[in-house]
């Protein structure tokens, strides 16, 4: 049995929509899914607010992917990073642009305990594979990025 193909998120307002609540039973409008209100929840990515290391035996079970942000038209996605204000790789508040490193490489999974996102890419480096995650801020996602050139 295959499981079917995760959806493709490609625009930041596709992403934007879903860190959107489901139902209006749920919080106000952009706050149920932002990390602040991660605190409840017994996941243990609730301190992963920048790039952590996770590893497979540390990955909370009840996390389910979503979708992929992962272009599979772009055979090798930029390593190219977006900090236009002088944030780094594993800041807590450094922008998520879908067309630029790690963002481009990751898929997003929910928790199903608390409907938190979160965002999980694998770093392959030399002698070591080092899976990653960060809790998905949607106040962070940049909306109006230029994407780099993938042929470069």
């Amino acid at each position: 049995m295959s499981l079917p193909p995760l959806a493709l998120i490609k625009t930041a307002k596709d992403l934007l929509e879903l860190c959107q609540p489901q139902t209006s039973k749920e919080a106000p409008k952009g706050t149920k899914r932002s990390p602040e209100g991660v605190s409840s929840c017994q996941c243990t990515l609730k301190k992963a607010m920048g790039w952590t290391s996770v590893s497979e035996g540390d990955w909370p079970a009840h996390f389910k992917a979503v979708a992929t942000l992962r272009d599979p038209e772009v055979y090798e996605p930029t390593f190219e990073e977006h900090h236009p204000c002088g944030t780094h790789y594993d800041s807590a508040d450094a922008p998520i642009a879908l067309g630029f490193f790690p963002t481009n490489r990751c898929t997003v999974y929910e928790c199903t305990a608390c409907e938190h996102f979160a965002l999980r890419y694998t770093e392959f480096g030399g002698y070591y594979v080092d899976p990653r995650a960060r809790l998905l801020n949607p106040q962070l996602i940049v909306k109006d990025t230029i994407d780099p050139d993938p042929s470069a």
